[in-house]
């Protein structure tokens, strides 16, 4: 039977499992998160991850995760991500590919949030968060494959 585009790529990315996390990727992986989290530190420090932080209070909740370079609060995953992923790229110094995005920014942050919110008898291992932030990067660059709108982006620059 034929399959349709969403069908086929629903059904790659199920399919991902940590055997296909060969020594190169995971050793690019590492890279890419110790990047990221870098800059995200770094990013804790500007204007607007200051604005969103103070924005983000108000949402506290039993469930929650880490917001970097604060050891006073924590939100629920969804606004930790969200905080995390603005410092991360507030310093625009995050990772890029072409055509441009931003890949570890806006799937590193979310693959933490989330892991620290399984309950502690739930705890994901390290590889199982490798294979979580690849499986969102091969998402994003598949995704950005598809999109017409991204491959014309160098010629309106």
């Amino acid at each position: 039977s034929s399959q349709t585009i969403t069908g086929n790529f629903a059904n790659v990315i199920h399919g991902l499992n940590a055997n296909h996390l060969t020594d190169q990727v995971i050793q690019r992986s590492k890279r890419m998160i110790l990047d990221t989290l870098g800059v995200g530190l770094l990013g804790t420090s500007t204007e607007v991850c200051h604005k969103v932080t103070q924005y983000s209070k108000v949402y506290s909740s039993d469930i929650s995760s880490t917001i970097w370079g604060h050891l006073d609060f924590r939100l629920p995953p969804l606004y930790a991500a969200f905080v995390n992923g603005v410092a991360v790229h507030s310093m625009d110094f995050d990772d890029t590919w072409h055509p441009a995005t931003h890949p570890s920014g806006a799937v590193l942050p979310a693959v933490i949030a989330l892991s620290e919110a399984f309950p502690q008898k739930k705890k994901i291992s390290g590889l199982d968060l490798l294979l979580a932030f690849n499986v969102g990067i091969e998402v994003q660059g598949r995704l950005l494959r598809f999109s017409s709108e991204a491959r014309n982006i160098p010629k309106r620059y």
